[in-house]
């Protein structure tokens, strides 16, 4: 479809995000599973059951216009669930783990809140009144599912992953002073025996 007015982008826009919001109804539950934390995991799940209200909110306001939510692909979102899954995949210590679950969620939430913000105000310039209640309510529980996200970090998440790493460090630092040791031991052992036999060489010369 050719889009000439602000109607038209608008109405791609909310296709655009319905399609995002269908791909994070699969994707949710996967996060949630993963997640270590029970904290991160319930806020994981009570947002799937919003973003499950947010798509047909959507479905709502484009059939009011004799529009179809499907048949568009957000890529954006793709990418992003993607680059999630991949993360997934790492080795990864369990605090850490969580701490990386909510930058990508983070991730997500502030793409939809870009273009929520956006056909927010298209809706306001254009006066569709009952569009935009339900749209700003959408942008709202957004906004709110990226601070508690936040909230679950700055709580606790990002200390224990900041601890789990010093001391990864530490044992490091310590695996390498005890090699060091061992390896000053063995120097001086090998030094010691040197001089030993320079000395009982030195000695037999005497004698001869």
């Amino acid at each position: 479809m050719p889009l000439e007015t602000l109607h038209d982008l608008w109405v791609h826009e909310l296709k655009d995000l319905y399609s995002a919001e269908r791909q994070l109804v699969q994707a949710l539950p996967k996060m949630a599973k993963a997640a270590t934390s029970d904290e991160l995991r319930t806020a994981l799940e009570n947002h799937l059951a919003e973003t499950e209200e947010q798509a047909s909110r959507i479905e709502q306001i484009l059939e009011s216009f004799g529009e179809s939510p499907r048949g568009q692909k957000c890529a954006g979102m793709e990418g992003l669930i993607e680059e999630g899954k991949d993360f997934l995949k790492e080795d990864a210590d369990e605090d850490v783990l969580d701490a990386g679950i909510i930058v990508n969620a983070q991730k997500v939430e502030h793409y939809e809140i870009a273009t929520y913000g956006a056909v927010v105000e298209y809706a306001r310039m254009m006066g569709h009144t009952e569009a935009l209640e339900l749209l700003e309510q959408t942008l709202q529980e957004e906004k709110n599912a990226d601070q508690l996200l936040n909230q679950i970090a700055e709580g606790g998440i990002n200390a224990l992953a900041e601890r789990d790493g010093n001391e990864e460090m530490e044992e490091e630092a310590e695996e390498g002073a005890e090699d060091s040791g061992t390896k000053a031991r063995k120097s001086s052992s090998r030094t010691t025996g040197m001089k030993k036999s320079s000395g009982r060489s030195k000695s037999s010369k005497a004698r001869n």
